[in-house]
């Protein structure tokens, strides 16, 4: 006999398994290359499956199958999608997929379910990864057109954002609590926002650049190692197609066939012996540096903007105010890969940011008071 909190989990499962429903429809109608397209829907019918598992688990208890609206977030990373690409969302959704799997691993009547969504995230992992394309129908030879780093953009903007806002949050009520000028607030809130701007955009730089020298030394050791010793390239290659799940012979054969050019074989081992695309080596330096730029600078603007228009408590006050609401829409931004509850979250991030803030105005008015 189900029990009351029995029905909740069974209701909470319907609800996530039809988001996941409606999410994988979107991601294959925001697809370019049919086949991946395919591999979308495949994952909704899969889904599908789980949704009328937990709708026959609520009639035998003798609750209703209540109907459907997607949620916020399903409909945010649709739209995603469908403006910026599916592999933008492709890490969250692997967090989600292990997240669910995790869950329905402590819940006995949920059979294989755990089992088919971990299956699930290892292939939103795997096409995370993969960098060109679909070759034959078989998800196990995988080799992806989606960027590695095009999956992350989401969460470097939450937090490019959020560490603008809070340090710069901090550093505005440290100079407010010192008793200083609302002119001399709003030029150092400035000045911490171009330094911290340019400092996050500088490190941004360095960090993309110093990856594309890395990565474009290992393809020159590629290149030579295909000159000197083609044989233990084709092996190698032949060895990563075995355990993708091709056959010993068909590995051989696509190995050896791969690697009769040159230029298609450094191609085909950047990729899928070290994980690199030969055509953007980790991206472009000068784009993750402007990103960067301007994610914090966006961030930091929000504690600073009201003392443009107001001085002393009064802009304290709004100050405060608005970087809360900041705080809290960067923390419900986090659930998007989090899946955690947005109200929670949001809540969360605030208290650590008035926090942060409450501990320099502190420092500032003691330095204040014993200066003066």
């Amino acid at each position: 006999m189900a029990t009351k909190s029995d029905i909740e989990r069974y209701l909470e499962n319907l609800a996530e398994e039809r988001n996941a429903v409606t999410l994988y429809e979107r991601l294959a109608e925001a697809e370019r290359q049919p086949e991946l397209a395919a591999v979308y829907r495949k994952l909704a019918d899969s889904e599908r499956q789980h949704v009328e598992f937990w709708a026959a688990r609520l009639r035998a208890a003798g609750a209703q199958v209540p109907p459907f609206r997607p949620s916020w977030r399903t409909r945010i990373l649709g739209g995603l999608a469908a403006r910026f690409g599916t592999a933008f969302v492709l890490p969250t959704l692997t967090e989600i997929e292990n997240r669910t799997g995790n869950q329905y691993e402590g819940q006995p009547d949920a059979g294989e379910l755990s089992a088919h969504e971990k299956s699930h995230a290892r292939t939103f992992r795997y096409l995370s990864h993969a960098t060109r394309g679909l070759e034959g129908s078989a998800l196990a030879r995988f080799e992806g057109r989606h960027r590695a780093a095009g999956g992350n953009a989401l969460r470097a903007g939450v937090l490019g954002a959020n560490d603008g806002l809070v340090s710069v949050f901090s550093l505005v009520m440290g100079v407010a609590g010192a008793g200083v000028g609302s002119r001399a607030i709003l030029l150092t809130g400035l000045a911490g926002l171009l330094a911290g701007a340019l400092s996050m955009a500088l490190g941004e730089w360095l960090s993309v650049q110093s990856s594309r020298e890395l990565y474009q030394h290992q393809i020159d050791i590629e290149r030579q190692e295909l000159t000197e010793i083609p044989e233990e390239e084709m092996a190698e290659l032949a060895l990563i197609y075995q355990a993708k799940g091709l056959k010993a012979e068909a590995a051989s054969e696509m190995a050896r066939r791969l690697l009769s050019d040159q230029e298609t074989a450094l191609d085909t081992l950047a990729r899928e012996e070290l994980g690199i695309d030969p055509q953007e080596l980790g991206g472009s330096a000068w784009e993750a540096a402007l990103a960067s730029f301007f994610l914090f600078a966006l961030g930091a603007l929000v504690p600073v903007f009201p003392y443009i228009f107001l001085t002393g408590t009064p802009g304290i006050i709004v100050s405060t105010a608005v970087s809360a609401a900041g705080l809290f829409a960067i923390g419900a931004a986090i659930t998007l890969m989090t899946g955690r509850n947005p109200l929670m979250s949001g809540l969360r991030q605030v208290l650590f940011g008035l926090a942060a803030a409450g501990i320099t105005f502190g420092v500032g008015w003691l330095i204040g008071v014993n200066a003066g």
